[in-house]
């Protein structure tokens, strides 16, 4: 463990998106910075996250289309098989070389780091106050104490469990078990059909597990355009992923061989079923990371099972405690967090910072196929009663998706009837979480679908279908 001398200008605590980045930024700024994380730099998303799910998600991919879609390319590929442990063994080497990359930049920008479980215990007001954080090498074992004019948590969210329902790591898990499975199980159950759960799914099935998704709403990814979750449900099914949607999981048991769930239509909950499988992995949703982290006499005001912060400086209610990413809520998302960090670091040094659009954040779903959007669904602009206009290409129609051989999907733009702005962007199919970063720039700059039509899109790309579906938006759609 570092042992550094004196005070510091910033104490971030938590080494993830949030943290690593908001570490940096404020090594920039000229500020003495210290980072304290308990496990790996780098936090869930790089270790247990979004960089070794995508891994395996590539790999999936890769298996499936040669197991299953090589002989249309006029490529043969016989006796297919796969080896579990490479499977997973590369996706943790993919995290091991970006988490070493973390360890040289915090060294390149002369941050500290800190190994060890961080621990406010007083935070006084003024000009002249000051944060005081012990770090524990184990609970009640106090290895040092910290000084900081200013704290920045960044400490992440936990996966949030079904009532009366304990992980064992086992046979109930979470996605953090799902990507590291020492053998792979013949049966899965998924409780949850947000991104992680669909995400997992995809994995799995690709690779020969009979996969079954339970989800208590009336469609999956219920967060996204209807249209899209139509789009994916369908495609889930094809690939031999049983959903069942509007479901609720009424008990989950551990038995010798595995876990039983016992599940009943949200309509009728004495329609009762069980369902068997080797594990369950319980995939509904996270909370706030923050356990041991605060004195109880400081008095933290928390929401939600997370803390509670000014959404424009990211100020918690304790003087000089700030707050960004997971723990404060959603969106539960990395590139967030990121950009929560940097900018509360950023006013903390008086510097100007560009505020967050919490109503224009990209979401990416990485199955197969794939989902992409930002703002507005057409569902939620009628419910505010904006007037729309609705543009919408299929892959189908576009070139280079036919040249790929992946036709499945849209491209869906939301507009306002009266100007043409951009308001929701919605696209289901191969690579449109790449499709995406345009239509976040072009929201920024506010464009309209004319400017987005006067906009040449090189040809032949997927990105043609933005080009197309802002034609359409205005009745002028060329191919379709």
């Amino acid at each position: 463990m570092a042992d550094p001398v004196g005070s510091f200008d910033l104490i971030v605590i938590g080494g993830g998106p949030a943290g690593y980045v908001g570490a940096i930024r404020a090594a920039q700024l000229g500020m003495r910075v210290a980072c304290v994380e308990r496990d790996k730099l780098g936090g869930v998303c790089l270790n247990w996250g979004c960089i070794p799910t995508k891994a395996l998600l590539a790999a999936a991919e890769f298996y499936h289309k040669l197991k299953h879609d090589s002989a249309q390319w006029g490529i043969h590929a016989d006796n297919i098989r796969h080896d579990w442990t490479t499977v997973i063994g590369r996706s943790r080497n993919v995290s091991g070389n970006l988490n070493k990359g973390i360890a040289g930049l915090f060294k390149k920008n002369k941050i500290t780091h800190i190994q060890g479980h961080a621990r406010i215990t007083s935070a006084t007001p003024g000009t002249t106050g000051q944060v005081t954080v012990e770090i524990h090498d184990a609970p009640g074992q106090v290895a040092q104490t910290l000084t900081s004019k200013r704290v920045l948590v960044a400490t992440g969210a936990q996966p949030r469990g079904l009532p009366g329902v304990e992980f064992d790591g086992d046979k109930i898990i979470t996605s953090k078990e799902a990507m590291t499975l020492p053998t792979q199980p013949a049966k899965l159950l998924i409780v949850g059909s947000g991104a992680i759960g669909m995400e997992f799914a995809c994995f799995y099935n690709a690779f020969g597990t009979k996969v079954t998704v339970i989800e208590m709403l009336d469609r999956v990814l219920p967060n996204e355009d209807a249209e899209v979750s139509a789009v994916v449900a369908k495609s889930f099914t094809k690939q031999g992923i049983e959903l069942l949607t509007a479901t609720k999981t009424l008990a989950v048991k551990k038995t010798d061989t595995g876990v039983e769930l016992t599940v009943a239509p949200v309509s009728d909950p004495s329609k009762t079923q069980v369902l068997t499988a080797d594990k369950v992995l319980i995939a509904i949703g996270v909370k706030g990371r923050y356990d041991g982290l605060f004195d109880e006499k400081l008095g933290l005001e928390t929401f939600k099972d997370h803390l509670k912060v000014d959404k424009k400086t990211y100020q918690t209610n304790l003087p000089g405690v700030y707050a960004v990413g997971d723990v404060i809520g959603p969106p539960w998302l990395a590139h967030v967090a990121s950009e929560e960090a940097v900018v509360a670091v950023e006013l903390m040094a008086g510097k100007h910072a560009h505020a967050i659009d919490y109503d224009a954040i990209p979401g990416c779903t990485y199955c197969h196929p794939q989902v992409a959007s930002i703002g507005l669904t057409e569902a939620k602009a009628k419910e505010q009663n904006i007037a729309v206009k609705v543009g919408k290409f299929p892959l189908l129609a576009l070139g280079k998706a036919q040249a790929l051989g992946s036709t499945e999907g849209f491209v869906k733009l939301i507009t306002g009837a009266r100007h043409g702005e951009i308001l929701g962007v919605h696209m289901v199919g191969e690579n449109v979480t790449d499709l995406l970063a345009e239509m976040g720039l072009a929201m920024k700059l506010e464009a309209t679908t004319e400017e987005i039509i006067a906009t040449m899109h090189a040809h032949p790309t997927m990105s043609e279908a933005i080009h197309e579906a802002a034609l359409s938006s205005e009745g002028k759609m060329i191919h379709f």
